[in-house]
């Protein structure tokens, strides 16, 4: 099946801990200088002389973004991408006002260098990368900067960032006219070239010029892709993240054309970096940048686990599968990326229970590269102006995002797809339709007497959403709802008040009738569970639902229990606060005790996610 999102532009995120960062990426976004964002890309076409007067007064940006940095002005271009999708999402003017401001910019310096160029990067890098000299990643850099500006021109209908990327084209058309496909080949070796092939793609979707689709042939990675379409493993020990952003290449490729090999490589990739290597209990991969060898994990727990820009390009590449297929698998392995990396490693802000204990460190922390896994483990925050990693545009990407993995529309369907509050106006085949989605609330007011307070006497264990759909005409499709790989119990639905028996088909619980003015209740059971490390079947990590949870120890620590009931190892604590309730617990029937707390929550304190267990089992006749 094909799933789509047509009307994209017609999500919103409801209120929920998505939209709080989505509002905090933004407010990152405002707050950097966008003569700082265009330095570099003065410099390079020699607009730079206005500044120059005054660059004691300038907030200079510095590691990644230093003036001297050979990728210096890459993040101006995820810059560019985040707010174009926010401003559609949002309507904020100021933020459209100045992301229209850096296009006009970076149009004036294309215009200056008088030949397509309109990077912050010298032309000498590219050449000299050709000749097989070593730069740092231009071709990288470029990609960034051509992706901002497109997406300047999907999502917030900027005519001047189409024209700037055409002319970049040309320019590349040009530079790679002469290259043979050896030489291509270790140009693409010897350097990044991050999501190029892709951006040609997401290009020639749009102009249908044969020479933008040319250029995304010239940019597969042919030492890479032959060997997957073959089934080998190329990936044990590789890059990650530079391989990743490639095969998004052959993905769009294959939407573009048509041509089923692309969809192999993208697929067989899938197979080699996820299904048979399998995953930490956060869903991510990945120990100091590289793929782990296939099912070896105990031995590469470390501070470098789990690269944020991994993180997110491996949910844009289960997107991608998911579109082709509904399959729930890729959603599943989407939201465990989202809750335990997304947003756990970016946007953090201390909650009222942790300044205290964390009085003398930042309350706030704006992006972890990393996500450490092991014993006593300890994020490290980047700041806001001073190190301006990868992760710090992927960071402004990904919480630009959340409401693109919630609905999909097909012919005749409507599939949830994360269960984070939006609401939408689709079309079902031709036939307009508005949803949304929320989630019940469950606390219910501690100010007075209700129902929802009273009848609950303790942490609920189940998920509850509700979904409003109104047609203006009665409607026939099905409605498709996830069933999370944690369901603990039968997911129930109930329909305007009344209980429905339900179909299932790829993961998803799917019901089909026609639909007018509706009212859908779903209930999920959830619990704590165990996950293992692939390798090392007795150290496990503990799982609220798809949340990770994290004791607060700073070493490791044997349990007694048995993995397959957690209950003989954690219990509830501080179940409920005010009108909520929490999402913290503690050790049970242990000598040594200690607290757990969602990983996403942690901001500076020590950390320990898998714990080796003693299993125990009940004598017989006792």
């Amino acid at each position: 099946m094909e799933l789509y999102r047509g009307e994209i532009e017609t999500v919103r995120l409801l209120e929920s801990e998505k939209s709080v960062k989505r509002d905090r990426d933004l407010a990152y976004l405002m707050e950097l200088n966008p003569q700082s964002l265009l330095l570099p890309f003065y410099t390079e076409s020699g607009l730079s002389g206005p500044l120059n007067c005054r660059l004691a007064d300038l907030p200079l940006h510095d590691g990644w973004d230093n003036p001297l940095c050979q990728i210096r002005g890459t993040f101006t271009g995820h810059w560019l991408s985040a707010a174009a999708r926010i401003f559609q999402e949002t309507g904020d003017m100021q933020l459209k006002a100045r992301a229209d401001f850096i296009v006009s910019e970076i149009g004036k310096c294309q215009e200056r260098n008088g030949n397509g160029w309109a990077f912050p990067i010298p032309e000498k890098y590219l050449y000299g990368l050709k000749r097989g000299q070593h730069f740092w990643a231009p071709q990288y850099v470029c990609h960034k900067v051509m992706m901002g500006l497109l997406d300047m021109y999907r999502f917030a209908d900027s005519a001047t960032a189409l024209e700037i990327v055409k002319g970049c084209a040309g320019w590349f058309a040009a530079f790679t006219g002469d290259i043979s496909r050896e030489q291509m080949d270790d140009m693409m070796d010897l350097e990044e070239t991050g999501g190029i092939m892709e951006l040609w793609a997401d290009l020639y979707a749009v102009t249908k010029d044969p020479a933008h689709l040319e250029l995304m042939r010239r940019y597969e990675r042919t030492r890479l892709t032959e060997p997957l379409l073959r089934g080998e493993d190329v990936l044990t020990n590789m890059h990650a993240n530079m391989t990743i952003p490639e095969i998004h290449g052959c993905a769009r490729a294959y939407e573009v054309t048509g041509e089923e090999r692309y969809r192999r490589i993208a697929e067989n990739y899938w197979e080699q970096a996820v299904t048979l290597r399998g995953t930490f209990a956060t869903g991510g991969q990945t120990d100091g940048e590289v793929w782990t060898a296939k099912g070896r994990q105990s031995a590469r727990l470390s501070a470098l686990n789990q690269e944020h820009c991994t993180v997110y390009n491996m949910i844009r590449l289960a997107d991608y599968l998911f579109r082709w297929t509904g399959d729930s698998k890729y959603q599943d392995y989407m939201e465990r990326n989202i809750e335990n990396g997304l947003m756990g490693q970016g946007f953090w802000e201390a909650d009222h229970q942790n300044k205290a204990e964390d009085a003398l460190l930042p309350a706030s922390g704006l992006i972890s590269y990393f996500l450490p896994l092991e014993a006593g483990s300890r994020k490290v925050w980047g700041s806001k102006t001073q190190d301006f990693w990868c992760c710090h545009g992927t960071l402004v990407q990904a919480n630009a995002k959340y409401r693109e993995y919630v609905f999909y529309s097909g012919k005749d369907s409507l599939t949830v797809g994360q269960f984070i509050p939006a609401s939408a106006e689709l079309k079902i085949g031709e036939v307009p339709v508005s949803v949304t989605q929320k989630a019940a609330d469950l606390g219910g007011s501690y100010l007075y007497a209700n129902p929802v307070a009273t009848g609950t006497p303790g942490k609920p264990d189940y998920v509850k959403m509700v979904y409003e759909i109104d047609a203006p005409s009665p409607a026939e499709f099905s409605f498709r709802v996830r069933m999370p790989w944690w369901l603990q119990g039968e997911m129930e639905i109930w329909i305007d008040g009344k209980r429905t028996d339900y179909g299932r088909e790829q993961g998803h619980a799917v019901i089909r009738r026609r639909w007018e003015k509706n009212r859908i209740e779903i209930v999920m059971p959830k619990g704590i569970s165990c996950w293992p490390l692939a390798d090392e079947p007795d150290t496990v990590a503990f799982l609220d639902g798809p949340v990770v949870l994290a004791g607060l120890v700073a070493e490791e620590r044997t349990l007694i229990g048995d993995p397959e009931d957690p209950s003989t190892m954690i219990a509830p604590h501080h179940e409920r606060e005010w009108s909520n309730w929490t999402s913290l617990y503690r050790t049970a029937n242990q000598m040594r005790g200690f607290y757990f707390k969602p990983l996403k929550e942690i901001g500076n304190q020590a950390y320990t996610v898998y714990f080796p267990v003693r299993k125990i089992f009940p004598q017989k006749g006792r």
